[in-house]
């Protein structure tokens, strides 16, 4: 990594500690049910996405000036969080990768730090999300009309992408239904009619 790169990520490692050691924990969902499908969910998502990290620096080339070893920077939920933390307790080759190429932090988090620490060019990091919105307001079910639930049950979003990946980058949502037992994939690379930038928790 170079040395700019470096300070980066250094930077953004000692910002986060900081914030966190002034914050309260994560919020974890009350209901356990929907958090394990949760974690399940965004697990399966970045253990997926790991592999191609290791054609990040062959596709990183066209990028003025960025440094083909940048650390990726994955914004997701607590949810997120943990089930990383799961993985790594696993060990094996995703712990390894998880370990040594991958920084989880929170939206909010990397959004303080580029605001610091602007890399709009990602020349120092790669930006990798991956979250599910498990709270999808009743007034956009019209959207996924082509996809009913039943009452009681409810819609997710699974947001993922990447940002910084050259010819890699991408972003997609996926619809899920949740009845209140288990999420079920509706539709894999659904579009929204308004989707947010990058990994922001909104919309």
């Amino acid at each position: 990594m170079e040395p700019l790169s470096r300070a980066w990520i250094d930077g953004l490692r000692g910002f986060v500690a900081e914030h966190r050691a002034t914050r309260r924990p994560p919020a974890w969902s009350a209901d356990e049910t929907a958090a394990v499908a949760e974690r399940t969910i965004l697990g399966t998502a970045i253990a997926a996405r790991l592999p191609e990290l290791d054609r990040l620096r062959e596709s990183r080339r066209g990028i003025p000036g960025a440094d083909p070893d940048a650390v990726v920077v994955l914004t997701t939920s607590a949810a997120g969080m943990l089930a990383i933390d799961r993985m790594v307790e696993q060990g094996g080759d995703t712990a390894m990768m998880l370990e040594s190429r991958v920084i989880p932090v929170s939206e909010l988090e990397y959004r303080l730090w580029c605001i610091r620490q602007p890399d709009e060019m990602h020349r120092h990091h790669v930006n990798l999300w991956s979250w599910v919105k498990t709270r999808v307001p009743t007034q956009r079910w019209a959207e996924f009309a082509a996809f009913p639930i039943r009452q009681g049950e409810a819609y997710w979003l699974h947001r993922e992408g990447l940002a910084g990946g050259g010819d890699l980058n991408r972003r997609a949502s996926h619809l899920w239904r949740w009845d209140g037992h288990h999420a079920s994939l509706l539709k894999a690379f659904i579009e929204e009619r308004s989707v947010p930038h990058l990994g922001a928790h909104q919309g």
